[in-house]
């Protein structure tokens, strides 16, 4: 039987205490900070029944029957807001009631009651959560499909300790915070609430009401997916439904060490890197068919992703990141990310995610005092905004943010397979006066400008990274000398295994700017990164920060004519795969793009139909295949040992050669390198041992768009004594080209693409 559609409101003054107890005004205002304690069934002076509360603003009427159906139970409506009570059979009440209501509409909505369930958090979560050790809060804070006693629906928690009210709201609740206010455990700060009848895919935010007064609608900073940028809601994910293929990898990942290992990384923005016909980016299962196909052609060994966690401007490319735990719904959705690293697993590619813990934008419904505090950020904006990005810096001092960034980096290599990550602008976590002026910065506790809430955080960030994934790496974006940065916290380290070196790129980098004629006068800048180039685990980066803001292209950076361009950047980048470190280019300059990098749109790839073009890619194939087969090139890159001069000084004439060698004996390579516009004939460098020295690769060579010059493909070494050698090489050295060389004796590189040696 349904009841009269019509609202009828209850006298007030027959409404017994039972009914509408105390601090339901509070509820109805949206204040109340515990409204288990008011809805849902309690128990009522009456013997054998509970009374059901319900706040359903709008309704008309309501009423609860037994799970299984039957007679109905009115509610009677105590207050015209929407407040409904009535009694219940105890049995009814206790046993998985259901909930019925009667809208304007005038159709009957049947729904099971949220407020009939018992707290959801377990009691060892909740300890760790309050302890700040909990380093999988993903799976029990969030969004999660769950079915609780036979009943479907989902499980929202986030920690909000200092609010007033949170309630869940989104397009099944009509947006409206007043009716699904959520259980707060006191012993954690988080609020939690269990809604059935909704799933996978539903749109949400949290409604914040903070202790003085102000609403605020914030997206989940643990939701696992996100609404498409612009707009900011979060999103139910389903659970993660992909059936991962890489368990060979994974296996072969934990074994292997990549300090000997040759790593040459790809670095790329998905949404510039290619575009569909349309212009529009390509989606994760897009990029799944060429992207990875793309990349094992060129031999690159990883990719690294710039920041993916989702970020509402599209003109921060990810380094200002509101979602910490979502892959940017840009191009799909995480199961579509899964397949994405899943196919570069199975071409034999990792994975390297470019990571963002130190800083985050102040939008209106990011971690901006989330809960109306600086609950992630610092209160005083000399230790909590940075000025250059008008973004605010996490208070690694709090042991619960700390954990929020360490258990997201976990997520990130254990729910996505990521191989590793870079930490992006490391250096401005480390010091407390990073790009400030005097009187804007505060001292630590030893007067100093040290950050020992991020060192303390950065070193426990790589014991646990490293601890619970083995094989994975974490790379620091590091810009000054601070010392052992990729060395163990045990020796006070920051547990890193690996720096950028942006040292030898800004050196190198000014050094090739310089017209032929007067690099004479800089040579120190192609030597002096010797001095500590052993120092740290490097990684040698030209990265997407050297092609924006003005910079130019690797190429635009190049002095000359275009055949002169052309030829300098070939013999730059052969220079940096022969130098000890790791390698790193960001996408478009394997294709020597004119232009600089347009987040807005794509490579040039129209520019491969160039000859001068094409042989940097096909030059860039053959140094990838080069250094990844031939030992000497990547075995001893972090060592001492792994490297020697054979001539430094040559500085009238442009000229370093250097010799790397491989763990066996006998495993070498020789790189000579000839900055000059000019041919040198018969130019001499000291060799160990006699015999035929193949050279494996000429930069001038025909096929890679250069003049052909060179050694013809091998040379035979003289017993002239040189550079303290008792043989040596007369070299025919191209113009503005580096040749690698290697000895009799030594492990032969493996084929490359061309047949370009001359």
């Amino acid at each position: 039987m349904r009841p009269e559609v019509k609202p009828v409101v209850r006298d007030p003054s027959t409404v017994p205490d039972w009914m509408m107890p105390a601090g339901t005004d509070d509820l109805l205002a949206g204040h109340h900070g515990d409204p288990f304690s008011l809805l849902g069934p309690h128990t009522s002076p009456e013997k054998g029944m509970h009374v059901v509360r319900s706040f359903l603003p709008g309704a008309h009427a309501a009423w609860a029957t037994a799970k299984c159906g039957g007679k109905p139970f009115e509610l009677d409506m105590v207050h015209a807001e929407g407040f409904f009570a009535g009694l219940v059979p105890e049995q009814v009440a206790t046993n998985g009631y259901r909930m019925h209501a009667v809208w304007p509409t005038g159709v009957p909505v049947e729904f099971n009651d949220p407020y009939r369930f018992e707290p959801l958090l377990g009691e060892m979560d909740a300890h760790l959560l309050a302890e700040g050790t909990h380093r999988h809060i993903y799976d029990v804070l969030g969004a999660h499909p769950r079915e609780i006693d036979g009943v479907s629906g989902v499980v929202f928690a986030v920690w909000a300790p200092n609010a007033q009210r949170v309630s869940v709201i989104g397009n099944f609740n009509s947006w409206d915070g007043r009716r699904h206010p959520m259980r707060l455990r006191p012993e954690c700060g988080v609020w939690e609430i269990f809604l059935p009848g909704i799933g996978a895919g539903e749109i949400y935010k949290y409604e914040i009401r903070t202790k003085a007064g102000d609403i605020l609608q914030k997206a989940d900073p643990v939701g696992q997916q996100t609404e498409c940028p612009p707009a900011t809601a979060s999103r139910v994910a389903a659970p993660a439904a992909y059936e991962w293929q890489d368990d060979d990898w994974m296996a072969a990942r934990a074994q292997r060490s990549a300090l000997d290992a040759p790593v040459s990384i790809y670095e790329l923005h998905l949404g510039s890197w290619r575009r569909d016909h349309q212009g529009r980016p390509l989606s994760y299962c897009d990029l799944a068919e060429t992207l990875v196909a793309y990349v094992v052609d060129m031999g690159f060994s990883h990719v690294e992703l710039m920041p993916v966690s989702e970020f509402p401007f599209d003109g921060s490319w990810g380094y200002q990141p509101c979602g910490l735990f979502a892959p940017t719904a840009r191009f799909g959705t995480p199961d579509d990310f899964r397949a994405l690293i899943d196919r570069f697993h199975q071409a034999g590619i990792g994975v390297i995610l470019d990571w963002v813990p130190g800083h985050f934008p102040d939008d209106p419904h990011g971690l901006a005092r989330f809960d109306g505090t600086c609950l992630y950020e610092h209160e005083d904006e000399r230790l909590g905004r940075h000025t250059d990005w008008d973004t605010l810096i996490y208070n690694y001092g709090r042991k619960e943010v700390a954990n929020f960034l360490i258990a997201n980096a976990l997520y990130w290599l254990k729910e996505f397979h990521i191989d590793g990550l870079r930490i992006d602008a490391v250096a401005s976590m480390l010091y407390r006066d990073y790009s400030r002026e005097e009187g804007e910065w505060l001292p630590n506790v030893f007067g100093d400008n040290r950050n020992l809430e991020a060192i303390a955080f950065l070193q426990e960030l790589n014991k646990c990274l490293y601890a619970e994934c083995p094989g994975i790496v974490t790379i620091a974006e590091e810009s000054t000398s601070w010392p052992m940065v990729s060395r163990p916290p045990e020796m006070g380290g920051l547990g890193f295994g690996y720096k950028w070196n942006m040292g030898w790129m800004n050196d190198t980098l000014r050094y090739m700017r310089h017209d032929p004629v007067h690099r004479r006068y800089h040579h120190s800048d192609l030597t002096f990164g010797m001095l500590y180039a052993h120092t740290e685990n490097f990684v040698l980066p030209l990265s997407h920060d050297e092609v924006v803001h003005g910079k130019g292209s690797l190429l635009a950076k190049m002095p000359g004519d275009g055949w002169q361009q052309f030829a300098n950047l070939r013999a730059y980048l052969a220079f940096m795969f022969a130098y000890p470190g790791k390698k790193l280019l960001f996408m478009g300059a394997e294709i020597a793009q004119g232009p600089e990098w347009d987040h807005d749109g794509q490579l040039i790839w129209d520019a491969l139909a160039h000859a001068w073009h094409s042989g940097i890619q096909t030059l860039t194939r053959d140094l990838n295949r080069l250094y990844r087969t031939l030992p000497a090139l990547h075995e001893r890159d972090c060592e001492t040992g792994g490297f020697t001069w054979i001539d430094c000084a040559d500085a009238e004439q442009n000229i370093i050669a250097f010799t790397r060698y491989g763990d066996a004996s006998g495993d070498q390579a020789i790189a000579v390198c000839n900055f000059a516009p000019v041919v040198r004939h018969g130019y001499r460098i000291g060799v160990p041992v006699p015999g035929l020295y193949r050279e494996v690769v000429n930069t001038d060579a025909e096929v890679y768009g250069g003049s052909g010059a060179g050694n013809g493909g091998a040379i035979m070494s003289d017993p002239i004594p040189s550079h303290g050698q008792p043989h040596s090489l007369s070299l025919t050295l191209p113009p503005l080209a580096t040749v690698i060389l290697i000895p009799p004796g030594a492990r032969m590189p493996g084929p490359r693409v061309s047949d370009a040696v001359s």
